[in-house]
């Protein structure tokens, strides 16, 4: 609710020290300020931390306009994508371009994991290169040229795969990007020119929803988003659920929906969105400051005792009775939530139901905790998939 009277409360100077660690390690820094009972507290950062669900639903759909409006998916280096109509329509169009996809490919996805995963494979590497070769007609169409698939190829080995970023310097990544944008900026005013029909893939949804007059580079960020979205987060998330069933033998028989479920709320992969205080106001009463930076942590909400029992477990049966309005938020919240979150989880349901019910998966692990970034990436581990002589059907 806003402040009773409009003005600026002076609050405490963050701790000494306090922000370099919360750079360093923010997972690590605010499971540590977290005492198990609070829903808001103003960290010794200084920016509030929100791991409430309600509390969380009030910032992220910012009910009562005391938020700066953004939007996590569409944010690029000039500010937000816009207008929201513009929004809405590439939303809507990468939705239907990538439904037709999934069921026109349902039936390559046995064959795809046998290729790609059986024997042996590597992860998480191995799960985001399955979903960029599952998705390559959606993400570039078959006629496009050959050094905008390079590009693009060039970005998942560069920046999108686990690790990745920190392989190159700065120098190298400023120069790659800017190399990148050109190639892309000259795909899409050819696109703009050719006029084509009906979308072929993301980068037609881009250009066709964002209207002629959207800057080259700001539609080629959007694209990206997409690749980060769809190659990136889906990749981790598959990684998410095959590692967690590999580590929990006997959960393997759960239903596909529940183990990717409770692999997301586990470990979710985007694990904090942050928001700007535009207006004084109490949220959970804790006094916001205009200008406060705000951090909404879904992967605290999804572990909160007060909302979860035994929140740190693996436990899909969990969700075959699951409880109205969880602490859960995988994909955001409100009108900025993830565009492809019903495909997204479709997608992975399809991927889990073939790993799980063809094939018997075992699980080395070689590493203790996640790849912290922008996204919450599966630590290395080896996926072994040997045959499953019960399997329904065969391979």
């Amino acid at each position: 609710m806003p402040s009773s009277t409009g003005a600026r409360e002076e609050q405490p100077a963050p701790e000494r020290g306090s922000m370099a660690s919360w750079r360093r390690d923010p997972l690590a820094y605010l499971g540590a300020e977290f005492d198990g009972t609070r829903d808001v507290w103003r960290s010794a950062t200084g920016r509030l931390c929100v791991v409430g669900p309600e509390a969380a639903r009030d910032v992220m759909g910012n009910r009562q306009g005391m938020y700066v409006e953004t939007s996590d998916f569409f944010h690029t280096r000039t500010g937000v994508f816009g207008p929201r109509g513009a929004q809405v329509d590439i939303g809507r169009g990468a939705r239907a371009l990538m439904r037709r996809r999934l069921d026109a490919a349902r039936t390559e996805l046995p064959h795809l994991v046998r290729d790609r995963l059986a024997p042996v494979s590597r992860w998480p590497d191995a799960g985001n290169l399955l979903v960029r070769e599952h998705l390559a007609d959606v993400l570039l169409c078959r006629e496009a040229p050959a050094p905008l698939r390079q590009a693009v190829d060039d970005v998942v080995d560069r920046a999108v795969l686990a690790g990745a970023r920190g392989r190159h310097s700065a120098v190298s990544r400023l120069v790659f990007r800017r190399r990148v944008m050109r190639v892309l900026a000259l795909e899409i005013r050819a696109r703009r020119a050719a006029r084509a029909g009906d979308p072929r893939d993301l980068l037609d949804v881009v250009v066709s929803g964002g209207g002629p007059s959207a800057p080259p580079g700001d539609l080629a960020e959007v694209y990206l988003s997409f690749l980060f979205a769809t190659v990136g987060s889906v990749g981790f998330a598959l990684g998410w659920a095959v590692y967690l069933v590999g580590m929990h033998p006997g959960t393997e028989s759960a239903e596909p929906e529940w183990i990717v479920r409770e692999a997301m709320r586990l470990w979710p992969v985007a694990w904090l969105f942050t928001r700007k205080a535009s207006d004084a106001h109490d949220l959970a009463g804790v006094a916001a400051s205009p200008h406060d930076d705000v951090d909404v942590c879904s992967y605290l909400m999804h572990r909160h005792p007060l909302y979860w029992e035994r929140p740190d477990e693996f436990v899909p049966r969990r969700w075959a009775a699951p409880p109205r309005d969880p602490a859960f938020m995988p994909f955001g919240y409100g009108p900025h939530t993830c565009a492809g979150a019903t495909v997204t989880m479709a997608l992975l349901e399809d991927l889990v139901r073939v790993i799980t019910r063809s094939w018997r998966l075992s699980v080395t692990a070689a590493g203790s905790g996640p790849h912290l970034g922008p996204a919450l990436a599966p630590p290395r581990f080896t996926a072994q998939l040997s045959d499953r002589v019960d399997s329904p059907g065969g391979r």
